[in-house]
């Protein structure tokens, strides 16, 4: 089968178990398309992958760099169509699982990628801050305002480059690929979602995020990513722990919708 497949949609789906039946039926090996589990440290709050789930598949771009190292969507394009090629000179099949989908965009279809070098993470600004100085510069934007990631990296584009990041789409697939776009009713997806908050709060979410705030590291993936940014707000003494776990649970189901 020289094919890719790509899982992708909300947290709480299904992705990873689908992922493990297919890699099982098609000799696959799992490529992750997550922008927060590339990151060592982070498993908890972005439900990373466990070893008994992995059923002894092989797993791809996990745990590859630590929280305080830049990694962007340039080095994940470079990287994933590396494994992609190495995996199916292995005559397996690569199997890309995640809900970036500007991660899966760049590696499959054909965009000009450079490293980016304007890095600013806006760590004073609000959402709404950051969309309206966007705003400033690129009038005519089409993007979700209470997506940070994207705000911080369409600004960072922009200056960087004088123009706006919806110029650098393209419909161009390079790679033979099925995609698979996991969905389900809505009050049952935000009942997973909440289950799943509770349980990552029960299974240790705050000591995990606790090991690096108390080392003083505010880089991206933890002030943006969600379940990571509202903890860090309430150790700031911002919120309240009730109100951090309430804004995970609205954040997550309002990316699920989208």
């Amino acid at each position: 089968m020289n094919k890719v497949i790509v899982i992708t949609g909300p947290t709480a789906v299904g992705k990873t178990k689908l992922s493990i039946e297919l890699a099982k039926r098609y000799n696959g090996e799992i490529i992750n398309a997550d922008a927060v589990q590339v990151y060592k440290g982070l498993d908890i709050g972005s439900a990373k992958v466990t070893e008994e789930e992995k059923e002894d598949i092989p797993h791809h771009l996990f745990d590859i760099k630590e929280v305080d190292e830049e990694y962007t969507i340039y080095h994940y394009q470079k990287d994933c169509r590396k494994l992609i090629k190495e995996v199916q000179g292995r005559g397996k099949t690569p199997i890309l699982v995640g809900g970036t989908g500007l991660y899966i965009k760049a590696a499959l279809y054909d965009y000009k990628l450079t490293e980016e070098k304007e890095t600013n993470t806006y760590d004073n600004l609000t959402d709404e801050e950051l969309y309206n100085k966007l705003l400033e510069v690129d009038k005519d934007i089409v993007i979700d305002k209470n997506n940070r990631r994207r705000l911080i990296r369409a600004l960072n584009y922009y200056k960087e480059n004088n123009k706006s990041i919806n110029t650098n789409t393209t419909n161009k697939l390079l790679y033979d690929a099925i995609f698979i776009g996991l969905t389900t009713d809505r009050r049952i997806l935000y009942d997973k979602i909440n289950t799943r908050v509770d349980i990552m709060i029960k299974e240790g979410l705050l000591n995990e995020v606790k090991v690096f705030y108390d080392k003083n590291i505010r880089t991206k993936p933890l002030l943006n990513a969600i379940g990571y940014r509202e903890i860090y707000s309430y150790f700031d003494g911002n919120i309240s722990l009730e109100e951090a776990i309430d804004k995970i649970k609205q954040n997550s189901r309002h990316y699920a919708k989208r």
